[in-house]
């Protein structure tokens, strides 16, 4: 498709909105134009946008394997009915020349925020980093004579968004669900945990070192059969206890933290070698938020 039947299509489109009712336009006018980077840590990162008269618009990034981006459209009227709005990059004034480009569709749900996935999100951010300003249209719901476009101003979008990028960078790369369930394993006959375990709990303490709504953590101690059932015992719960003591240094509040050792009881796996034992010798990290 050329410049000329692009521009053609959207003109179209945009015509067919107002052919048939008034337009009412919502946006933040230059000199309102406000980006603001909220929520900054390294589990979530916004960048948000308010449209006058309408509502809020947010960008979100949250901790994860995978980088992931969301676009909440906060209304203060939420959809009555379920329909659809058009998403477009549309070129400001002072940008003649240049045609609006579709970038997605948005499924408006009755009673709930519009919102869009990673790909649509990102293209949004890209528009406005160009100075276009991505649009919805849609009909209005409440006036059948009515349609609406909702814009998000790109001006002063640019350097708040370089904060935004920089803070994304920065996102832990596992979330909540990724640590929430643990098993620390551990060297024979000893509370110093395997390499791979010293990993696991680091990455635990730079989590709860972001996240302050921890309500408990349970650290529950276990053994092989080897050596006396009292002395398992100890070994178990000294096992833990270790583990809540590096949780603490770290912030967590002592009586968040439980610890119960099980000694050589609750086996996952034989005793009957040696790679099944290390299997037993673990303290299991249960976390929970309120």
């Amino acid at each position: 498709m050329n410049f000329r039947q692009g521009l053609i299509i959207a003109v179209s489109f945009l015509c067919s909105l107002s052919a048939t009712g008034a337009m009412r336009q919502y946006s933040a006018t230059v000199e309102s134009s406000d980006w603001i980077l909220a929520g900054q840590s390294r589990l979530q990162c916004e960048l948000s946008h308010k449209v006058p008269g309408y509502g809020e618009a947010k960008f979100v990034s949250v901790a994860s394997k995978q980088l992931n981006m969301e676009f909440d459209m906060q209304m203060a009227l939420l959809p009555k009915k379920f329909s659809v709005a058009s998403v477009y990059a549309v070129p400001p004034k002072w940008m003649p020349g240049q045609a609006p480009r579709k970038i997605a569709n948005m499924q408006l749900r009755k009673q709930y925020h519009g919102d869009l996935p990673e790909e649509a999100a990102w293209t949004m951010l890209s528009e406005l980093q160009k100075g276009f300003w991505p649009t919805l249209y849609y009909q209005d719901w409440y006036n059948r004579h009515d349609k609406v476009a909702v814009a998000l101003n790109a001006s002063n979008f640019r350097p708040t968004y370089h904060e935004f990028v920089q803070c994304v960078s920065q996102l832990l790369p596992y979330s909540f669900d990724d640590i929430a369930y643990t098993v620390l394993s551990y060297e024979k006959n000893s509370t110093e945990l395997t390499k791979y375990s010293q990993k696991r709990l680091t990455m635990i303490g730079e989590y709860l070192k972001e996240d302050n709504n921890l309500e408990l953590v349970l650290l529950d101690g276990y053994t092989d059969s080897y050596g006396g059932r009292w002395t398992n015992e100890q070994l178990s719960e000294k096992r833990a206890g270790e583990v809540k003591g590096y949780l603490t240094a770290l912030g967590v509040a002592d009586d968040r933290i439980e610890i119960t050792g099980h000694g050589e009881k609750r086996h996952i796996a034989s005793n009957t070698t040696s790679d099944t034992r290390a299997l037993n010798r673990r303290v299991v990290v249960r976390l929970s938020k309120g």
